[in-house]
């Protein structure tokens, strides 16, 4: 029952130690403090706080874990778990040896299939185990337990990222295009692609010309020109949601600092890999869709193709027809990139994770391939390569 509250303290970046927690095992059982919130708040605050620096933080986490409980015992002392502790009972959690120990089922059309028997034969809940839908087991269909490859099913999020497809309806939100702290280095870096012209609307004086016409003429004749602005035109995708939630505020410094730098800027959303549409507004990305083909066809090939992404998914997403970890796409991903890059020959791929962490994710070694090797590191120094790459 308290081993989540000490994992949330942990995670929260709270200093508490196993010693200290089994002292608070200890004072539990021995009766040090009553089962009411309010008395355990205090007992627990004193065995594991000890700077008072990191009270903030312990309210917070302890407020959050303890949310709506008014005691930790129930009729007969029976102790009352929060229901969403009961749905995620029992986590798996193993080592990396008993990890190796746990088979795939093999292929994706294997993993389906079984996946449709499961459906049509259990009757009811199941927890633990190798084969059912359940949950804190091995099996590769359910929540909160662990197989090589699987179908997520009920979990609030990833936690080994190894599923291939998700069944639950999952919330992103917008990137932030006002973000300024940290945009400074990243907007000196896309500034390599630039490409000054006089467009528009002749709103700027023109002081030279107008010196010399007024010389000519004997009275003051103003000339005006069009602003002279960057004429590069940059169509922006970018990855959301999943495993990209770890890298938002770099790619809301990289999305504020294009806005601030392209006036010529078009921005799309996918998740994961592009398929057959994409999104402009996450919080309608089921309802306001635009096909993948109005985009390929609305904006012409001297367009600067920029992808963002950790190209950090399942291979079956890139290469098999459903292989989407969230619908059932007709095509794969791999098809629609090749029509991407040959729609934009000018094109890269900005990857938010190390460089050096590429070969442990097999997926961006597969989508680096589709890029004919144009991904780069989510870095000044990768921003730098990137931009030199687009405007040879």
């Amino acid at each position: 029952m308290f081993t989540h509250f000490f994992h949330s303290l942990k995670a929260a970046g709270l200093p508490v130690t196993v010693r200290e927690y089994l002292t608070l095992m200890e004072g539990m059982q021995a009766h040090v403090t009553s089962y009411r919130v309010e008395d355990f708040y205090y007992f627990a605050r004193a065995a594991l706080v000890k700077d008072e620096r990191n009270l903030d933080k312990f309210d917070r986490v302890f407020g959050e874990v303890f949310k709506g409980i008014e005691t930790l015992e129930g009729k007969d002392g029976v102790v009352e778990l929060p229901e969403e502790w009961l749905k995620k009972l029992a986590e798996k959690y193993l080592t990396p040896e008993e990890m190796a120990q746990i088979k795939s089922l093999g292929d994706w059309d294997k993993i389906m299939e079984t996946l449709a028997k499961r459906l049509a034969e259990q009757k009811g809940r199941h927890q633990g185990g190798s084969k059912w839908i359940g949950t804190a087991g091995t099996s590769p269909f359910g929540a909160y337990g662990y197989n090589p490859e699987g179908v997520r099913i009920g979990q609030k999020e990833s936690r080994h990222r190894r599923a291939i497809k998700v069944w639950d309806k999952r919330e992103f939100r917008d990137l932030d295009g006002d973000v300024e702290l940290g945009t400074r280095n990243i907007k000196i870096a896309l500034r390599r692609l630039r490409k000054f012209a006089r467009t528009g609307a002749a709103e700027e004086l023109d002081l030279d010309n107008t010196i010399k016409q007024t010389a000519n003429k004997g009275y003051l004749d103003l000339q005006l020109r069009p602003e002279r602005r960057n004429a590069v035109k940059v169509l922006l995708l970018l990855d959301i949601g999943g495993s990209m939630d770890w890298h938002i505020q770099l790619c809301e410094e990289l999305f504020s600092a294009a806005r601030t730098e392209f006036k010529h800027l078009e921005h799309f959303y996918f998740h994961n890999c592009p398929y057959e549409r994409v999104w402009k507004d996450n919080r309608r990305r089921w309802q306001e869709t635009t096909p993948t083909w109005d985009v390929l066809h609305t904006y012409p090939h001297d367009y600067k193709l920029i992808f963002v992404g950790d190209a950090a998914m399942s291979p079956y997403e890139i290469m098999q027809a459903g292989g989407s970890v969230e619908h059932m796409n007709p095509e794969p991903g791999a098809l629609w990139m090749e029509r991407f890059t040959r729609a934009y020959p000018h094109a890269v791929w900005l990857n938010p994770v190390p460089e050096g962490e590429w070969a442990y994710t097999h997926s961006i070694g597969m989508m680096k391939q589709l890029m004919s090797g144009r991904m780069f590191p989510l870095t000044l120094e990768g921003l730098d390569q990137a931009m030199r790459e687009l405007v040879k």
